[in-house]
Formats: structure tokens, C-alpha cells, sequence
């Protein structure tokens, strides 16, 4: 399958943000492998827990109340909250001071024994991360939705995206500048065969440009409108 040449869709993306010094400035921030690697266990079960809190709510909100999460989640040590007996999150839905959703609350504790198990295996889920081939990555969001808690749909990208993981992501305005170019024919792309679509253009987009993919998609969504 061929795909569109991404210079078009940069050129469209600069005049829309007034030039090409002004698009620079939106892209966003990678952390190289060697500082995934460092990035603790525990910065990892936050970020997750923010992007699963921030999913279908205010995310102005949970920013407000974030030292207040880290204050009830002692400051997210995976291996303290995988410990939790399940009174315990009676305990912290009598908490006003955080948002009191049961069934996310409770997902902290799965994500906990999740980032566990992967330490076994990689010695810490920081390696399991920084390892991962950016080539496949939406294998690696498929992994984090399959032995993971809520991390289905967009929030495991942008769990990957904010922990600083180069990732595309599926936003509106990147899935318009999909379908607009025809390497989709809908705008929520969420079969294997779609998603798969995505990653090839994408991976051919990267090696036209040698841009990573934060890069590519935040120009892609710039491109629309």
C-alpha cells in the first residue's frame, strides 16, 4: 500500500500554525531509552493512573487534585499497593480529597500487579517500555490493554506519550488527517487490521522524514482545518 508524502501534510500543518517556527514549537518531548529506563517503577503507576482518571472527566481537574492522589497512593509504590487488602478502598472512596470512582480507584492495584509481574520479567517496567520498537507500537498498546486495567482505547497512548514513550496517537484530528489522505475509511480506527494500516504509514512517514512519531502525529493533527 502506498501512502501519502508526508511534506504535504507538514506544509498544510505550517501554514495552519502560521509558519514553520511556529509548528516546531507544538512538538512535543521524548525521553531517550536511557532515561525510560531510569524513570521508577512508581512514576509509571502514576502516570497511569492519571491517564485512567483523566479518561471521560475534567483533566484541568485531576491536575487540581494530583498531590492529593499521590498522598492517598503513598506515593504510587507498586509493590506497597499490591499489598492492599480490598477494605482499604472503602478507606480511600470515603476520601473527598481525590475523585472517588470505585472502579478506578480499584485499577491501581491491578496496574500495581501488572508493573510487578513485568519487573520479574524485564526487571523493571521501565526496561519493558524503552525496549519496545517504536516500528510496532501498537503492539505495545495492545499489550498494555491486555494485561493491564483500563488501559484500552486512548489511554494507554497517552499514558505513552506522557511518560515521555515516542507514540503516535489516535486523536480526532489525526484520525480526520488519516481518513482524509485514505489510509483509513473511519475515524476511530480500532480493528488489528486498521490500527495496523496506521503503524505501517506511520513507520513510512518516519522513514521519509526522520521524524518520530510524537512529531509526525502532532503535525498530522496541526494539518486539519
Amino acid at each position: 500500500m502506498s501512502f501519502p508524502k508526508f511534506k504535504i501534510i507538514r506544509s498544510r500543518a505550517a501554514k495552519n500554525k502560521g509558519g514553520e517556527a511556529a509548528l516546531n514549537d507544538l512538538m512535543p518531548k521524548n525521553k531517550s531509552r536511557s532515561q525510560l529506563k531510569k524513570l521508577g517503577d512508581d512514576r509509571y503507576l502514576a502516570e497511569m493512573t492519571k491517564r485512567i482518571f483523566c479518561s471521560g472527566f475534567v483533566w484541568r481537574v485531576i491536575e487540581n487534585k494530583w498531590p492529593n492522589f499521590e498522598d492517598a497512593f503513598v506515593g504510587f509504590d507498586p509493590s506497597i499497593i499490591a499489598a492492599w487488602p480490598d477494605e482499604h478502598f472503602d478507606v480511600l472512596m470515603k476520601d473527598a480529597s481525590i475523585v472517588r470512582n470505585y472502579r478506578k480507584i480499584a485499577s491501581v492495584r491491578e496496574n500495581a500487579w501488572f508493573i510487578l509481574d513485568e519487573q520479574k520479567e524485564h526487571g523493571s517496567f521501565g526496561k519493558l517500555i524503552a525496549d519496545w520498537p517504536e516500528a510496532d507500537i501498537i503492539g505495545l498498546w495492545a499489550h498494555l490493554k491486555k494485561h493491564g486495567n483500563r488501559l484500552g482505547g486512548n489511554s494507554g497512548p497517552y499514558f505513552l506519550r506522557f511518560t515521555g514513550k515516542d507514540t503516535f496517537l489516535l486523536s480526532q484530528d489525526v484520525c480526520a488527517c488519516l481518513v482524509n489522505h485514505a489510509v483509513i475509511d473511519k475515524h476511530n480506527p480500532t480493528s488489528q487490521r486498521d490500527l495496523r494500516k496506521v503503524q505501517d504509514c506511520f513507520n513510512a512517514w518516519q522513514d521519509e522524514t526522520g521524524l518520530p512519531l510524537a512529531h509526525l502525529s502532532r503535525i498530522a493533527a496541526c494539518s486539519v482545518g
